[in-house]
């Protein structure tokens, strides 16, 4: 079966669409209207070897606020939709990436119960337009709706682009080895037999 979602939002704020395969090559085609965004979207596709399109008209007028917070609930949905009955993923990733400098770990459980914890301290306040105190956000929105458990540390850095470049690496890489299907799991991988 094809591990895929198309998920379409459309608000008063923003109108998004977003379709995501858990088993493809790293293909994307991004367009947030938040030209940052847009780049960590792009590498967490190629990073991941996930196909991913965004395509979202935002009110950027007001702020980037409905935009990040929208574009992060959409692809929770999506990865929560492709991942199904979640029968033989390994559940659980680990990832750390370095960026000169920086150095971020990712951590997460495809668990189907929502925690997050996001340990980062940033050095500026934008990033091109996009409002960093928005990453946070970001993250925890797509956990709520991913319904998973998501550990982001970054443990040093000072180049704000290198920090949040590196929790977004870092995050599609433990999600790329928690989707991963091993045919040596029966059902899913639980000891109560639901995720």
């Amino acid at each position: 079966m094809p591990r895929t979602a198309t998920i379409q939002r459309t608000t008063k704020e923003t109108d998004i669409a977003v379709t995501l395969n858990l088993d493809g090559s790293g293909a994307s085609a991004i367009n947030t209207g938040i030209g940052f965004l847009d780049h960590m979207l792009d590498l967490f596709a190629r990073h991941g070897l996930f196909d991913l399109t965004v395509e979202c008209k935002g009110d950027l007028h007001i702020d980037d606020h409905h935009t990040v917070e929208d574009i992060a609930i959409t692809l929770g949905q999506a990865f929560n939709q492709a991942l199904g009955d979640k029968r033989g993923i390994v559940r659980y990733g680990a990832a750390y990436v370095p960026m000169d400098e920086t150095l971020s770990r990712a951590v997460v459980d495809l668990s189907g119960r929502y925690f997050f914890v996001h340990r980062v301290t940033n050095t500026r306040d934008k990033i091109g337009t996009l409002s960093v105190e928005l990453v946070e956000h970001f993250w925890h929105s797509f956990t709520e709706h991913c319904r998973c458990n998501l550990h982001v540390e970054v443990f040093y850095g000072t180049n704000q682009h290198h920090i949040i470049e590196a929790q977004f690496k870092a995050v599609t890489r433990a999600l790329a080895q928690a989707v991963r299907v091993d045919a040596r799991i029966e059902g899913v991988m639980s000891t109560k037999g639901t995720i």
